[in-house]
């Protein structure tokens, strides 16, 4: 079956509750939650914090079991030895210890797989490469960097050459340098055929890498499929000018077309909305003998996806899980 027509990961309208406090409060912390993941894709779980992303993924790794619903991965059940097999994962705060150097670390999670040898030293020497971590091969973790232990934690989750790797909240908490490198660490994944499923809260991160998203808010999906077609639903693109030397009448014109005007001494920035009202802003500029500093489009973005998606769900609000 060709890559990206399959499915790797099931997910059938799935619920988890939680009972919390002295009297035994229900909270739903995911809410009849379907979606699938597909072969040789990067797919982005996203969604604010306390969305259920993390319920979701402890329940796809069978660290704790639904209250309803089903999932699958490589048809199998959650938690099914064939699964896991196939399976990598980096959880949101791993917990490494500390002393250990990164090639002990390997080497513990190699053994776990029953990997020994020449085969696990030439496994963990091409995974500290890919990550880039050769350098602090005999370097303690206690001495990484929050960035350094990411990417080295990402080789841990790919000991076994998994097939789907699932990373939750990978770019959290780094610096613009190390969301870099995880981006890139996933981009290569992605060339090498793995299926790659993050979560992440981070939209900007996710529009880069990811052929599908599905968006969470409060337990409930409010969005999924692939990030063309979804930043385009109901978004409209703008367009930024700013222009020099624009004569009073030509500003009068503008102040028409422009859904925005902002004046800063000689200089004028215009927002349109339009095709037809850049065309005509563009004559009156001609006309006016203005100069044109600068076009900018604006376009349409996850991040008005979800802050539209955010403004329009009216539901209870309820604890973070």
């Amino acid at each position: 079956m060709l890559p990206g027509t399959d499915h790797v990961v099931q997910i059938k309208a799935i619920c988890k509750v939680f009972r919390v406090g002295f009297l035994g409060r229900r909270v739903t912390a995911v809410d009849q939650l379907s979606l699938d993941v597909r072969r040789g894709e990067v797919f982005g779980f996203l969604g604010p914090n306390g969305a259920g992303k993390t319920t979701t993924i402890k329940m796809l790794m069978g660290l704790i079991y639904p209250t309803s619903g089903q999932a699958t991965i490589f048809g199998h059940p959650v938690g099914d030895p064939a699964a896991k097999a196939k399976l990598g994962f980096l959880p949101e705060s791993p917990y490494f210890y500390d002393y250990l150097t990164s090639r002990e670390f390997l080497n513990f999670y190699g053994h776990l797989f029953g990997l020994w040898g020449a085969a696990l030293n030439k496994r963990v020497d091409e995974l500290l490469e890919l990550v880039g971590m050769t350098h602090a091969r005999d370097l303690q973790l206690r001495k990484f960097s929050k960035g350094m232990l990411q990417r080295v934690g990402i080789a841990q989750a790919l000991i076994n050459d998994p097939e789907l790797v699932v990373l939750d909240e990978p770019m959290s908490g780094l610096d613009p340098i190390g969301r870099k490198e995880v981006r890139d660490l996933i981009f290569r994944l992605k060339e090498s055929g793995k299926t790659v499923m993050f979560s992440s809260h981070i939209l900007h991160d996710a529009e880069l890498l990811c052929d599908r998203v599905a968006m969470i808010m409060k337990g409930r999906l409010v969005a999924c499929g692939q990030v063309s077609e979804l930043i385009q639903q109901g978004t409209t693109q703008e367009v930024e000018m700013v222009i020099d030397r624009l004569s009073p009448e030509g500003l009068e014109h503008l102040r028409v077309l422009a859904t925005k005007v902002v004046l800063s001494g000689e200089r004028v920035m215009v927002v349109l909305s339009s095709q037809r009202q850049v065309d005509e802003s563009l004559e009156v500029i001609r006309v006016a003998h203005a100069k044109l500093v600068s076009l900018t489009p604006h376009k349409a973005s996850l991040e008005d996806l979800f802050i539209r998606e955010a403004k329009g769900l009216q539901l209870p609000v309820e604890a973070r899980v």
